[in-house]
């Protein structure tokens, strides 16, 4: 029985791919083998050595300590693409929300209403402070072309914009799904050049943090409407104001609100709904219980941000987990103090991924408790797990 414990609220859709007749699942359980968590902060908290995963219901894991989990042998997983058509939509309400004033003209009625004004009087004479252009003809620039930024690619192009997309780290499988209209840049002067829209779909990281500065802004072309649905923490909130008030940027849209963004002007910010629909949170939660219950069961990983992505079929009467460090010597170690104790090796795959390696092995029979412990003070292993089937 393993023990799962819930630091938010769940989708019981997906709780229920975890068989109640191998897993304990609450918010308060002790000693879990797993987590599953959504925006929950887990930053300084307490990693328990029972802990074997965590899993994000959603694709960005800034709320978790990654390179602690990753010295203890923890895997974090993630959901990428599961919530990507939520965030899609809500991007191409973005759009319309950046040129035609839909949320100040809606916030205008409100208070004609308020001061007892029959609003039907003075809607022709007001709305034209809220005049916006159209979306068709102009050109969007897209900075991120994973599972969201694909599909506000192709989107955009079916709404009639130009679409110029970049990402230095395209994948074939991503290539693959984006429209032939788009047309793919290897320079970001040039998305910022020839973009009248831009919007944001990339990791919140060391390289990405507060991209859109100053210089970038002044790379960009004057009125650019800016659109940010991926993470807060891109843009450099006191740049983006003083364009803003320069009038440098036209519009800014963004799942990220602060007091200071709230009381700028051109700003409509919106309470992080990117992924608050039932069917974003139902697919997540599934995509996240099947991970967990993949690796706890059978070892593998998939999705996974800190660990290579490693799977295998079952070939052997158990199979053995190693999390190590990414040295050379370690499988000559393991598949020598195997044959000591006389047994033969199945299969074997091994993944690396930066200064750590994953390596699953099927063995022909189940290696005794001396066996395992003797691999566990094996130099560069983190962690040692014994399945059995």
């Amino acid at each position: 029985m393993y023990n799962i414990k819930t630091l938010n609220k769940i989708s019981p859709i997906g709780l229920e791919k975890l068989d109640s007749a191998k897993y304990a699942v609450s918010d308060d359980c002790a000693d879990p083998a797993g987590i599953l968590v959504r925006s929950a902060d887990m930053l300084e908290a307490q990693l328990p050595e029972s802990l074997l995963a965590i899993a994000r219901a959603g694709a960005g894991t800034n709320n978790i300590p990654i390179d602690r989990c990753s010295e203890a042998g923890i895997v974090v997983f993630n959901t990428p693409g599961a919530n990507a058509n939520a965030v899609k939509e809500l991007t191409v309400c973005a759009l319309l929300m950046a040129s035609r004033k839909v949320a100040a003209g809606s916030k205008w009625l409100d208070g004609q209403a308020a001061q007892g004004v029959e609003v039907s009087q003075v809607v022709e004479k007001g709305k034209s402070q809220f005049v916006g252009p159209e979306l068709w003809g102009k050109t969007l620039g897209v900075i991120g072309l994973g599972a969201i930024g694909v599909q506000v690619a192709n989107a955009a192009v079916g709404l009639g914009m130009n679409v110029i997309g970049y990402d230095p780290f395209l994948s074939v499988h991503w290539a693959l799904s984006l429209s032939r209209a788009v047309h793919f840049t290897e320079s970001l002067d040039e998305l910022y050049a020839k973009a009248d829209y831009i919007t944001l779909h990339l990791p919140q990281n060391k390289d990405t943090k507060g991209m859109i500065n100053t210089a970038a802004i002044a790379k960009m072309k004057d009125g650019t409407r800016l659109i940010n649905m991926a993470r807060g923490g891109l843009i450099s909130e006191g740049d983006v104001v003083d364009a803003l008030k320069a009038g440098k940027l036209q519009a800014y849209v963004t799942d990220f609100p602060t007091s200071t963004l709230i009381a700028a002007p051109g700003v409509t910010a919106l309470p992080h709904l990117g992924a608050s629909t039932p069917e974003s949170e139902d697919n997540c939660a599934v995509m996240a219980a099947r991970e967990l219950r993949d690796y706890l069961e059978n070892g593998n990983i998939v999705n996974s941000v800190n660990f290579p992505n490693c799977d295998m079929v079952w070939s052997g009467a158990a199979r053995l987990c190693l999390i190590h460090r990414n040295t050379p010597g370690i499988l000559a170690s393991l598949t020598a103090a195997l044959s000591a104790e006389g047994m033969n090796v199945e299969n074997m795959t091994n993944k690396s991924k930066g200064d750590y390696a994953y390596t699953l092995v099927d063995v022909d029979a189940v290696p005794n408790q001396a066996t395992v412990e003797h691999l566990q003070t094996m130099d560069q292993v983190i962690r040692v797990r014994l399945l059995t089937r």
